[in-house]
């Protein structure tokens, strides 16, 4: 966990409007269920459908949910464009209308949305908050060894690259204040998939706020396929790794930058 002494967080205001932000891309299935569960959990938050031009029909089953229910929208996107970009246009959405608190949740069901409520109390004292598999308390439902050891290691890497004291950085379930986006720059982020998150991690960390992780149970989906590719691993690899060697670049210089004074003084 990273922690400043003066956050967004700190002393700042409770949370009052939540939107949480679901990308989908041929969900039909799913959506119905997990927005119905969201209503329940957390009655009061807004729901921001983004669809990336589905088509099995995803988009309608959306519009017809936001028919039904004031407080459930639509974002159609022209089509496929990678789950950063659609978080990102939620996430623009979201700021340009004023709401304090932005979640992240998968449509498969796999982010259980009755978890949500701990996600958002751990926000009233954090600028992010990042529902964990690999804390004390955290678990993974229905996923194979390597799975888990292929995210496990993943994680350690990029912990230890990067330098980050945070144990789940490709969690993709979280909830930002908007103050916080605002903060880390949003207007470069081009990546996706699991760097999306290492990205916005990494940036809420360098910027010194206050990022706390919560356990929650991820289940693996039941209906419907994957979205993760190889490209998608291996751009996460890439750019991470960069981002590591960047890092420790300017921990050298900077440890010079010391030397080089306390030998003038």
């Amino acid at each position: 966990m990273s922690e400043r002494p003066e956050s967004a967080a700190a002393g700042g205001p409770t949370i009052g409007r939540v939107l949480v932000c679901i990308p989908t891309y041929n969900e039909r299935e799913n959506l119905p269920p997990v927005v119905a569960r969201v209503r329940a959990a957390v009655p009061d938050a807004d729901v921001l459908v983004l669809d990336d031009n589905s088509p099995d029909g995803t988009g309608d089953v959306a519009d017809d949910l936001a028919a039904g229910d004031d407080a459930v929208r639509v974002l159609h996107r022209a089509g496929k464009e990678g789950l950063g970009a659609a978080y990102l246009a939620g996430f623009a959405w979201a700021l340009e209308r004023g709401y304090d608190a932005i979640v992240e949740m998968d449509a498969d069901g796999s982010h259980q949305p009755e978890q949500l409520p701990s996600l958002l109390a751990a926000l009233e004292h954090a600028d992010l908050v990042i529902g964990s598999r690999w804390v004390h308390g955290g678990s993974v439902v229905n996923w194979p060894l390597h799975r888990k050891a292929l995210s496990v290691g993943g994680n350690l890497y990029t912990r230890v690259l990067l330098g980050m004291g945070v144990n789940d950085a490709t969690a993709g379930y979280r909830a930002y204040r908007a103050a916080a986006l605002r903060e880390i720059g949003l207007q470069d982020v081009a990546s996706q998939g699991y760097c999306f998150q290492v990205d916005l991690t990494n940036r809420a960390v360098r910027r010194g706020l206050r990022v706390t992780e919560v356990p929650i149970t991820f289940v693996e989906r039941e209906i419907g396929d994957s979205k993760m590719s190889g490209d998608i691993m291996r751009e996460s690899l890439q750019r991470i790794t960069r981002w590591g060697l960047q890092h420790r670049v300017t921990q050298v210089r900077s440890l010079r930058h010391r030397e080089e004074t306390w030998h003038r003084l």
